[in-house]
């Protein structure tokens, strides 16, 4: 996709409501990887994150729910302080809370809507997400099936969904260690595989 591309994109997703952070210097950047619940816990206990949202991104459906979102996926819009992390950074810890080689989902979420995908916005950050994947696909010595897609409308999630984790530990928990997240982390990423 061209600059000009990647611009009107940009401009378009920042038009949907609740897809840009208030004015004050914080970025945000858009997430595909599996269940949007486990995304949301990961990202907010990063360091120079400030929230992420549950959200639905890259289908054409203009009111997506939990019930009918078709042709597009789980997401998460993480708002951040490039101050404190920087895009690169982001995509690598996005990275290492994925198994990045699953072509159907996401460790125990299978299907269409658990794909994975990071949502550039520029083309400066096209280019880091197609480093990261030519960058771990050397290291793991395996086909990397996140994708690289341009910006699209982020819808938000139901507000049951949005932090999940927090409001719900108890199940949440349950689903983490039911699901096989932490062992399949640790299996593909060992000690740098996040919690």
């Amino acid at each position: 996709m061209n600059k000009l591309a990647f611009a009107a994109a940009a401009a378009f997703a920042a038009l949907v409501a609740g897809a840009a952070p208030a004015a004050s210097g914080l970025k945000t950047a858009v997430f595909a990887g599996g269940c949007f619940w486990s995304m949301e816990k990961g990202f907010e206990e990063t360091a120079g994150v400030v929230g992420a949202v549950s959200g639905y991104s890259g289908g054409s459906s203009t009111k997506p729910t939990y019930e009918n979102h078709t042709g597009h996926l789980e997401a998460v819009r993480v708002t951040y302080d490039p101050s404190k992390i920087s895009y690169a950074r982001l995509v690598d810890a996005y990275y290492h809370h994925i198994d990045p080689t699953d072509p159907n989902g996401q460790i125990c979420d299978k299907g269409p809507s658990y794909k994975l995908a990071i949502f550039a916005g520029t083309p400066e950050e096209k280019a880091i997400a197609d480093a990261a994947r030519a960058k771990y696909e050397k290291q793991l010595g395996a086909k990397i099936t996140v994708a690289t897609r341009g910006a699209a409308p982020f819808y938000n999630a139901e507000a049951y969904h949005q932090d999940y984790a927090k409001k719900n530990p108890a199940h949440y928990e349950r689903y983490r260690i039911g699901c096989g997240r932490p062992q399949a982390l640790r299996v593909i990423w060992g000690a740098a595989a996040a919690h």
